[in-house]
């Protein structure tokens, strides 16, 4: 089921959808899901490209943040090769024959739908029109500002923020999208645990002046002036940074998949599989890990799956949009909670003390999971590969402290 805007009421909860129920802050099954199966499928409420990576020309929708590349023009860049010629182009999905721009600025679009969606939703506040490249628009000075305090990796924008307060500009129910953003949360700190989010201490407090002033000064709005204010400023980043979805597409990635569902004789399988592996070689010795059009996206009921340390469902994104997809790692039983994971793979493998501590500065909760508590008895200490991170980091200016931090949202 795609879960879409009129199917969630302002309790949070879908009728139409029989696997699961809402409850609180949490996401419970109704009845049996299997290992494999599809949740839900979700759209968020608003989304954005990295900054960083949309400067780095990674050329993906200004709407559903769709991968614009081809394949070919994707492995090409990323290689650093621009003769190389991909086998099998026809399985690449990119239809640049239907992309648009925007008459006005010139952003790109994967499609006409996207376009109109877009201009419907937000884009005719955020439109820079003729001042799309001149770096004094109060728009591009908070661009500027963020991309100068965070750097890759990067994990959230300031422009998921711009695109909350556009959609309420532009929106005629203003209080109905006001609601809406009010279920996530955006707590600043966590006063029974005494935890307060990491970007907001107290050595962050001169870039989160600036980033306020420049904020207000490029969106300011008389329905949203809660917003607007320091404190209010403080929870809508915080609420960014609690609850932004990372969102990663790649043109490349979708042509890999369906070349290795090809039914190939067993020679010229093994001769693909050896381009193949022969391309990540090129493009990690050109490129690094930077492979995706990234960005990060507000999802409603994603948002209200808690962590676990050991979740039985994981977000994936397999139209190469921002169309969510909850999927089951494991078997769910009725009533039993569906839980996704903060953390990446690596960060899972980690001791419990350093998990808790990465949740604890970015998501403000001491998880109490099963893994968690299994491991209660060990001693608050990190890996000696983590003592060594830890230990370099220390190390570190103040100034290149801030960058790191930053990209940890």
């Amino acid at each position: 089921h795609i879960i879409s805007l009129s199917d969630i009421g302002a309790n949070g909860r879908n009728s139409n959808v029989l696997l699961f129920m809402l409850q609180g802050k949490g996401l419970f099954a109704k009845k049996s899901i299997k290992k494999g199966d599809t949740i839900f499928l979700e759209r968020p409420l608003v989304s954005a490209q990295f900054l960083w990576n949309a400067l780095y020309k990674y050329k993906a929708c200004e709407y559903c943040l769709r991968a614009l590349e081809t394949a070919e023009e994707n492995a090409r860049r990323l290689s650093g090769n621009p003769g190389l010629s991909l086998p099998h182009p026809e399985l690449c999905r990119v239809r640049p024959e239907l992309h648009q721009a925007c008459p006005q600025c010139q952003v790109m679009y994967c499609s006409s739908e996207c376009r109109q969606a877009a201009a419907d939703q937000y884009h005719r506040v955020l439109c820079l029109g003729s001042s799309q490249d001149d770096p004094d628009h109060p728009i591009n000075k908070l661009k500027d500002a963020w991309r100068s305090m965070h750097y890759p990796p990067e994990t959230s924008s300031i422009m998921l923020m711009a695109r909350m307060v556009a959609v309420v500009k532009q929106a005629k129910d203003k209080a109905h999208w006001q609601k809406l953003f009010s279920h996530f949360c955006s707590r600043t700190g966590n006063e029974e645990e005494e935890i307060a989010h990491k970007l907001l201490g107290e050595k962050f407090r001169g870039q989160l002046v600036l980033l306020h002033s420049l904020f207000k000064s490029a969106l300011y709005d008389e329905h949203l002036s809660r917003w607007f204010v320091p404190e209010g400023f403080r929870s809508l980043f915080a609420l960014v940074g609690t609850n932004g979805q990372g969102i990663g597409t790649s043109s490349l990635s979708r042509w890999v998949h369906a070349c290795d569902a090809l039914e190939l004789p067993a020679q010229q399988k093994e001769q693909l599989d050896s381009f193949i592996d022969q391309l990540y070689k090129d493009i990690e010795k050109e490129t690094g890990d930077f492979l995706n059009c990234e960005g990060s996206g507000l999802f409603l009921l994603q948002s209200s799956c808690n962590h676990s340390c050991i979740p039985n469902a994981e977000a994936s994104f397999p139209d190469n949009n921002f169309l969510l997809q909850l999927s089951a790692l494991s078997d769910i039983n009725p009533g039993e909670e569906i839980c996704i994971s903060y953390l990446d793979c690596c960060q899972r493998d980690r001791s419990r003390h350093s998990r808790h501590k990465i949740l604890r500065e970015n998501y403000l909760f001491v998880c109490s999971c099963p893994k968690c508590v299994s491991q209660m008895d060990e001693l608050d200490m990190t890996s000696e590969e983590e003592e060594e991170e830890e230990g370099e980091a220390e190390g570190e200016t103040e100034g290149d402290e801030m960058e790191d931090e930053m990209t940890d949202v």
